[in-house]
Formats: structure tokens, C-alpha cells, sequence
């Protein structure tokens, strides 16, 4: 019998959604989303509140979330559906 190699995957890719979210992050947002990846946050989605975007990140069911100015909340009051 011959064996059938399967095609390799690349799971290392961000999902489309995700590169969508990053489009609409402020530079501070993307530096701050950044440090966070290291610690295994990813992006969710990005919120508009009051005319300010805020960036949501998920880990392990953690929440944090980053202002526009770049400003990292671990804690944030913030209900996730």
C-alpha cells in the first residue's frame, strides 16, 4: 500500500478577521496589542465607544483591553457576549 502524504498546513496564519480587526487599530493600539501576543493575548475585535476605539484581546479566557492611546487594561469592566 502507498502512503499519501497530506498537504501541510500553516496554522501560524492569522485568521482573516483578525487582519481586518489589526487594519483598524491606532499605532499605539498595534504596539501595545504586540507586547501583549507575547503573553498569548489575541485580538478579538475592536469596540467603538463614545467615538474612541478600543481594542479587545482574549487569553485563555482573560479579557484586556487597549485604548486608542495604546493604554493596556487586564481588568477592564467589560461584559463579552
Amino acid at each position: 500500500m502507498q502512503s499519501q502524504k497530506l498537504p501541510t498546513v500553516d496554522r501560524r496564519s492569522e485568521a482573516p478577521e483578525q487582519s481586518v480587526w489589526w487594519s483598524k487599530l491606532s499605532l499605539a493600539q498595534k504596539f501595545s496589542a504586540s507586547s501583549l501576543g507575547k503573553f498569548g493575548y489575541e485580538l478579538a475585535f475592536v469596540r467603538n465607544e463614545n467615538g474612541k476605539s478600543i481594542a479587545v484581546l482574549l487569553c485563555n479566557g482573560g479579557v484586556a483591553v487597549i485604548s486608542e492611546d495604546g493604554d493596556i487594561n487586564t481588568s477592564p469592566d467589560i461584559k463579552i457576549r
